[in-house]
C-alpha cells in the first residue's frame, strides 16, 4: 500500500506528518521524493547507508563527423541543440535524454554520456526502511531520482512518501502510482489557496484523498471550511503545539518522543488506513 503526502508549499508540515506516521507503522518504509530540499533523514538517522549514484543520459557531438545538417535541431522539441558558427551546440540542462537526436544522425555524429545529477541513500531506522533523493546543486530536473526511488519498492507494509512541495512534474511523479493521497494544510488564507491547488492536482490523477489540518488554533480554520465546501475528509487534525514544534525542529520523532503524540499519530494512521480503498481491488484495475 502506497500513501502519498503532499502539500501545497513547503512548511506546512507535510514532513511531519510523514515520518510520523511511518514511525507508528509497523515494517514500513519511508520514501523522501523531496529530492530538491529531503529532510526526513534527519529524523530517522539511518543507518547501514547504501548510496546509488543516480545519472541521466546526454548527447556529445563528434565536431568532424558532423556535417550541420539540422536534423537533431529540427527534431528536439525541448530547444537543447542549436547549429550556430557552423557548430552543433548541445544545452545539456534542458536535454530530456530522449536519445532521439542520437537514433536520426545520418553521419552518426552524436553519441551519449552519462550524466550524473545526484544519489540515492537507503538505511534502516529500526524496522522502517528509509531512501532518499538528493538532486546535485543546480540540476533542473529531479524526475529520474524520483522514478529510481518508487522502483521496486516493498509488496509488504505500507509505503510513505513524502512528496516534494506544490504541484509541479515531480510531484506527479511522486503521487502517480499511490493508492492513497493525505493533503496537509495549514489554517490560513494562503494554505487554502495551496491546498486548492493540490486538490485539484489530485483529482485530476483520480486519486482517493483526504486532509490533514495542521497548526489549528481555537476559531474558524479557512482550511476546514474549503474542505467542508468540497467535500473533502479531514481525516485529523494537529494543534498549534508549542512543544511539538520544539522536539519537530530538534529533528526528534515525535512519536517515538512523548506518549501523547504517539497516540496523535497512532489515531490518525487509523483513519488514514480506514479511508484508503482495497490495495488488491486497486492493484486489479492498474
Amino acid at each position: 500500500m502506497k500513501i502519498a503526502i503532499l502539500s501545497g508549499k513547503g512548511g506546512t508540515g507535510k514532513t511531519l506528518v510523514s515520518v510520523n506516521l511511518a514511525a507508528v507503522s509497523t515494517g514500513s518504509s519511508y520514501i523522501d521524493c523531496d529530492v530538491e530540499e529531503p529532510n526526513g533523514h534527519l529524523f530517522f538517522k539511518p543507518r547501514q547507508i547504501v548510496s546509488e549514484n543516480i545519472a541521466v543520459k546526454i548527447p556529445v557531438v563528434d565536431d568532424e563527423r558532423c556535417n550541420g545538417c539540422r536534423i537533431c535541431v529540427d527534431f528536439c522539441r525541448f530547444n537543447a541543440l542549436a547549429y550556430f558558427n557552423d557548430k552543433l551546440r548541445i544545452f545539456d540542462d534542458i536535454c530530456h535524454s530522449c536519445g532521439g537526436c542520437t537514433l536520426l544522425c545520418p553521419e552518426e555524429a552524436l553519441t551519449e554520456i552519462d550524466k550524473n545529477i545526484g544519489v540515492i541513500q537507503r538505511g534502516i531506522s529500526a524496522d522502517i526502511k528509509v531512501a532518499t533523493g538528493i538532486l546535485n546543486t543546480g540540476e533542473p530536473a529531479g524526475i529520474p531520482i524520483i522514478e529510481n526511488l518508487l522502483q521496486g519498492l516493498p509488496e509488504a507494509g505500507t509505503v510513505f512518501i513524502d512528496c516534494p512541495p506544490g504541484s509541479a512534474c515531480i510531484v506527479m511523479e511522486s503521487i502517480k502510482d499511490a493508492d492513497y493521497c493525505i493533503l496537509v494544510a495549514e489554517p490560513t488564507l494562503f494554505g487554502v489557496h495551496n491546498l486548492a491547488m493540490v486538490h485539484e492536482l489530485v483529482k485530476l490523477f483520480n486519486k482517493p484523498h483526504g486532509a490533514v489540518l495542521n497548526k489549528c488554533l481555537p476559531g474558524e480554520n479557512p482550511a476546514e471550511v474549503y474542505c467542508r465546501e468540497n467535500g473533502v475528509t479531514i481525516l485529523g487534525r494537529i494543534p498549534f503545539d508549542h512543544e511539538l514544534s520544539y522536539v519537530n525542529s530538534n529533528g526528534l520523532i515525535a512519536a517515538r518522543e512523548e506518549a501523547k503524540y504517539q497516540e496523535l499519530f497512532s489515531s490518525l494512521l487509523q483513519k488514514v488506513l480506514k479511508e484508503v480503498p482495497d490495495a488488491a481491488a486497486i492493484d486489479s484495475q492498474r
